[in-house]
């Protein structure tokens, strides 16, 4: 009998469940070693993990040897390497497209060639065993965060957890390479993938927790899930197993942030009636947690107080409270120092801060300067002001950059004025003479030098 792990939080359950289990080994005429028994330990070797508590480790006697592995000479050299690293995938972030080119040496008819690129795989992989990364156990009374990303080749995700150091540490990692049809999906598909693979890989977890998963993506490239699509078969299957799930997605620009508490709990994407999955909002704007960088919020708060508007909104919600069902203040509320109008920050009367906001907007990337209505789109997401429609507008119609850039479809042309003649003049007594050049060879010669009559009879005359 192998693999027998008995675990408990206290002593004394440990103690009776680890009786149980030896009364039942013998009950059926089942004997254990005793050299390869341990009891009540918080370190132990299980299945090639090593387990204390709250973490999982790689084994080091497995290890021993990772420093000194030579790159491998042959397919079965290469096949016995992926065994080792693939056991261990879950330690390694981004694993599936970091082994590629290892993988790809192992396909049927592929000859043995081991190339740069394969070498420094190889070697990127060793340096991260080395590195004998360590996973969290995960905690099911804790909120877990899902970091997800789709790469060129593959998908990959992290799941973490926050630690008694209020760090954040991983729990496991996940990767999955693309297929030939995957690899042609749109980036918003592939994005949208490399989610759906970390909720089905962690779904044990994740399903009915006692917190909402907070899921980080680079959900620029999903905005095209956040207007009303005709969903294909695939989407489709997509759309009914995210509503299982309590999620909230966030964008992470790499600065800091204060996000809007502006996010319904529950995701709510399946319509009763049969529609044929036609204009159907797979991520609606409700599961997008809004984020505002600290020195523009900053920027907002200082500029608010002196704002008429924002007084007279303030007086009336404090005056009548929680506004009722139709009343105009419905759609307002406050939260710290901010006004909020339909879970979108209200900008005050100030040219130059509704200006910055607008330019910060228009020139980030991945957009790039779109157009007028791309540019409202976008910026009324987060922000509202009144007239900012006609803003906007404005603001694009008088972008330098964008002004570069367009494209002239009716280009003004200078008109064509005739040439006037000499009132006095005789044929080819002035004349103009021209060489058209760079043409294929003919009797030798490759030019034509074209003489024109200029002010009596407009004659021409084409000499080779």
């Amino acid at each position: 009998m192998d693999d027998i792990l008995i675990f408990s939080d206290e002593i004394n359950i440990h103690r009776l469940r680890t009786k149980r289990v030896l009364e039942r080994l013998r009950e059926n005429d089942l004997y254990l070693k005793p050299e390869k028994c341990e009891f009540e330990v918080v370190k132990t070797l299980f299945l090639g993990m090593v387990i204390t508590p709250g973490h999982i480790s790689m084994d080091e006697t497995k290890l021993a040897g990772i420093k000194d592995w030579e790159a491998p000479k042959t397919i079965k050299g290469v096949r016995s390497f992926l065994g080792f690293a693939n056991f261990y995938r879950k330690f390694i972030g981004k694993y599936a497209e970091l082994a590629r080119p290892l993988h790809e040496l192992t396909k049927k008819n592929v000859k043995f060639e081991w190339t740069k690129t394969r070498d420094i795989a190889f070697n990127v992989l060793k340096a991260k065993f080395l590195q004998r990364p360590i996973l969290q156990m995960p905690d099911d009374e804790k909120p877990f965060i899902i970091e997800a990303d789709a790469l060129k080749w593959a998908t990959g995700a992290v799941l973490k957890q926050q630690g008694s150091d209020g760090e954040l540490h991983p729990c496991g990692y996940i990767s999955h390479a693309f297929t030939a049809t995957e690899r042609n999906y749109e980036i918003y598909d592939r994005e949208l993938l490399a989610i759906t693979n970390a909720l089905k890989a962690w779904e044990h977890y994740l399903l009915g927790g006692a917190h909402p998963v907070t899921v980080l993506s680079d959900h620029k490239n999903l905005t095209y899930f956040r207007t009303a699509q005709k969903l294909n078969r695939r989407q489709a299957r997509l759309s009914l197993y995210l509503t299982q799930f309590d999620l909230r997605l966030v964008h992470v620009p790499g600065t800091k942030m204060v996000q809007s508490d502006a996010l319904s709990r529950r995701l709510d994407l399946v319509d009763e009636e049969e529609n044929d999955n036609e204009d159907i909002v797979m991520l609606p704007d409700k599961l997008f947690v809004n984020v505002v960088d600290t020195e523009l919020k900053t920027i907002l708060e200082k500029a608010l107080p002196s704002d008429e508007f924002l007084q007279m909104t303030i007086e009336s919600l404090l005056e009548k409270g929680t506004p009722p069902i139709k009343s105009s203040l419905q759609d307002w509320r406050t939260e710290g120092n901010l006004l909020f109008y339909k879970d979108r920050i209200y900008v005050p009367n100030d040219p130059m801060l509704r200006r910055l906001i607008t330019r910060t907007i228009h020139e980030a990337l991945p957009h790039g300067h779109p157009g007028q209505w791309n540019t409202i789109d976008q910026v009324q997401r987060d922000y509202w002001w009144p007239g900012m429609t006609k803003f906007i507008k404005s603001f694009v119609d008088g972008c330098a950059a964008c002004q570069q850039m367009q494209v002239n479809t009716h280009p003004t042309r200078t008109p064509i004025q005739p040439i006037g003649g000499h009132k006095d003049a005789l044929p080819f007594q002035i004349i103009s003479m021209d060489l058209i050049t760079d043409l294929p060879s003919i009797a030798e010669c490759d030019s034509i030098l074209v003489v024109v009559d200029h002010a009596a009879t407009k004659g021409v005359i084409f000499i080779p």
